[in-house]
Parts: C-alpha cells; structure tokens; sequence
C-alpha cells in the first residue's frame, strides 16, 4: 500500500500521516524532508515554488515510492496539489496509490501556520497553495477539525471500504 495524505500548508499532513503510517504497520516519510535547500530557502522568503522548482523534487519522490511500493509500501505526507504533480508521482508505481485530502477553511490553515514552530514555509503562500489545489475526483477529503484520531479512524474507515 502506497498512501499519500495530502493538502495545503497546515493542514496537517505530517501528523496524520504519522498516525495511519502507525495504523497500518508502514514507515512513514515527509515529503519536506526531500526539497532542495534551494527551494527551502526560497519559500521561506515567501516565494513560491515553479513547476520548475518542483519537477526534480517530484522525480525524487517517485523513485522513492516505486522503492517503498517494492519493500512494504509507506505513507508520504506531501502537499501534491496539482494533477500534474500527481502523474509524476505515481509515473514509477506499478499499483494505484491511495490518494487522501485534508481540507481546511484558510482562517483554522492561518491560525495553525501562525502557531508552528520551526518549518520553513512562510504562511503568506498559503493563498497561493490553496488557489493551485486541484482536488482529484478519486481521492477521499477529509476536514481537519476534529481531532487527529477521528481523522485517522476515519481515513481508515473509508479505506477499507475502497
């Protein structure tokens, strides 16, 4: 199993993400770990990151998931926003990956980046981030409000019904 949590900037990725990699026995990875120094320096001077910027980052992720989909499969935390972004993810993987969205109204996103401490993304591209989602039909959204372990029993829920 290959399953990518998904969204914006503070909605939460990297915590759920952790909490269903420890539901379903599956190592888990941050997508943010990957970037560039390039690209870390440049968002935390409120830049906003190309397609350019983004494509050997997106390459990277996908050798690394065609890796974990050859060991035991993994759980990513990664923003994927566009379906462009998504093709490139899932190019190397030989089986479908488990698409997740956590959606969020910019007022809680705002108030959740303003209280992170030691991440690089500056809260100013969020307007920017949530104009370039582009939701998959496919995909199973979820609201980040409630607590993250409603969120994760719910994830987890919906994906053994797939």
């Amino acid at each position: 199993m290959i399953l990518v949590v998904c969204g914006v900037s503070g909605t939460g990725k990297s915590t759920i993400g952790r909490l269903l990699a420890k539901a379903f026995s599956l190592p888990f990875y941050d997508a943010d770990d990957f970037h560039s120094t390039a690209n870390i320096q440049k968002m935390g001077r409120g830049i906003s990151l190309t397609d350019e910027d983004r494509k050997p980052w997106l390459d990277f992720l996908a050798d690394n998931i065609a890796l974990w989909e050859g060991k035991s499969g993994a759980v990513l935390a990664c923003s994927a926003l566009k379906e462009t972004y998504r093709v490139i993810l899932s190019s190397k993987c030989s089986t479908d990956i488990d698409w997740v969205y956590l959606v969020g109204s910019e007022t809680i996103l705002l108030d959740r980046l303003a209280s992170r401490q030691g991440h690089f993304f500056n809260p100013l591209l969020l307007g920017s981030q949530l104009a370039a989602l582009e939701l998959p039909e496919d995909s199973c959204c979820f609201d980040v409000t409630p607590p993250p372990s409603e969120i994760v029993n719910s994830i987890v829920a919906a994906l053994k019904h797939k």
